[in-house]
């Protein structure tokens, strides 16, 4: 049996001096190399065409201004673009589903219909289990297909190509649901992100832009990877699947100032950057942070998520108790009693913590909030700038917030 918690933490050290060390290493070629080959899936590593920085930016060990800031600098702005671009999707998939969370509620609850909540899930449906034990096992015997499903879970990454021929095959080729697939990615990638993978499962299946499908061939396959891979029998249709379209966009979130005050500052797996958060004149007297993140799906997140998520929530306890200058407590996760309890120990009635986008780690927080409210602790969320900006613009598809990113970037003061 593979040991899961080992190779992502050999691949990705989950620190942010870690991150720092790739973006310096990705640099030379996040220009105009990027733009030409970033398709081509070559795997980890020297031959890679991608930044393999994902994992950091998802959990911001790494953020989004940092990142454009260091690619504008050392490119300028218009060989980087398409790789500023890809970091602005990250943005736009956020700011879509925080704008439509019933989204959100509506793949959970397929999710659960679909799947038992056993520690190693299984579909409720007997006829779909045996193709979806070969699926996630690497055992269909499609060429490529098979290799990109083990790597996910060793690796806990796959090449975004790559992920969208898997996408494709499990939905048209071997006709499971796939809201099953979007959870195997979600509870598998280290950088496994409730808005970007959902939405690009949704998509894939033709239900996000209505009508428009992505259908994985031998020949693309092929092309973009060099020749490792011409798989066979692919389906040679792929009509979208019927689903409801999606409720209109509500408001976006807006930045709210803080009181000055005493009060604890929560970490949480979204946002392990607290040293750049907004706190105004917050007298931090502790930071809180939780052993592991929050659930993903009805089974467990794999052991090397979890073990990336842990050192990661480490590693940004120790940066934020040195940089507020208190003392670091740790909590089992993110739960109203559990806060309270700490509030209460150091004579506070606030904790304040970053804004936690749409999905399972928002959901945990929100029922926390509500309970400690009832208790007399309130919980206070800081929206940092960058999404505060971006998001608004994510009321129709991404071609017209595409048109946005130049103004976005000057907004936030990069490249000036």
């Amino acid at each position: 049996m593979t040991d899961e918690s080992a190779a992502p933490a050999g691949l990705f050290a989950p620190t942010r001096a870690a991150a720092l060390e790739r973006v310096a290493a990705a640099l030379p070629r996040l220009g105009s190399a990027y733009g030409r080959d970033r398709n081509h899936d070559r795997g980890l590593g020297e031959a890679s065409t991608v930044s393999a920085l994902s994992p950091y930016v998802r959990h911001r060990l790494l953020t989004e201004h940092e990142l454009v800031s260091a690619v504008i600098e050392r490119h300028g702005h218009r060989a980087p673009e398409k790789f500023v671009q890809e970091v602005f999707w990250r943005t736009y998939w956020k700011g879509w589903l925080e704008l439509r969370p019933q989204v959100w509620r509506d793949y959970v609850a397929d999710v659960t219909r679909l799947m038992s909540s056993d520690e190693h899930p299984l579909p409720v449906d007997e006829t779909l289990r045996d193709t979806y034990r070969d699926a996630i096992g690497g055992r269909t015997g499609i060429d490529g297909f098979d290799d990109w499903a083990r790597a996910l879970v060793t690796d806990g990454w796959l090449h975004n190509h790559a992920r969208m021929w898997f996408a494709s095959i499990w939905i048209f080729t071997l006709r499971l649901p796939w809201q099953l697939g979007a959870d195997f990615f979600l509870r598998h990638l280290l950088d496994g992100d409730p808005a970007s993978n959902t939405l690009s499962w949704r998509w894939v299946a033709g239900v996000q832009t209505r009508g428009k499908t992505y259908q994985a061939t031998a020949e693309n396959i092929a092309r973009f990877t060099d020749g490792r891979y011409r798989p066979r029998g692919l389906a040679t249709t792929a009509e979208p699947l019927d689903a409801p379209p999606p409720p209109p966009a509500s408001a976006a979130p807006e930045p709210r100032p803080l009181a000055p005050g005493r009060a604890l500052l929560l970490l949480g797996e979204d946002d392990l950057h607290p040293e750049s958060l907004a706190l105004g004149g917050i007298d931090v007297v502790a930071v809180v942070r939780p052993e592991r993140g929050a659930p993903r799906g009805p089974g467990r997140a794999a052991e090397g998520v979890q073990a990336f998520q842990r050192g990661a929530l480490a590693d940004a306890g120790r940066r934020a108790g040195e940089h507020f200058g208190c003392a670091e407590s740790v909590i089992e996760e993110v739960r109203a009693s559990e806060l309270v309890a700490l509030a209460r120990t150091h004579d506070v009635s606030r904790i304040v913590t970053a804004h936690a986008p749409t999905g399972y780690a928002a959901d945990a927080l929100a029922r926390a909030s509500a309970e400690a409210a009832a208790d007399g602790v309130v919980i206070e969320t800081v929206l940092r700038g960058w999404d505060a900006r971006a998001w608004p613009h994510a009321t129709r598809g991404f071609f017209p917030f595409k048109e946005r990113i130049p103004a976005l970037v000057r907004d936030a003061g990069i490249g000036a």
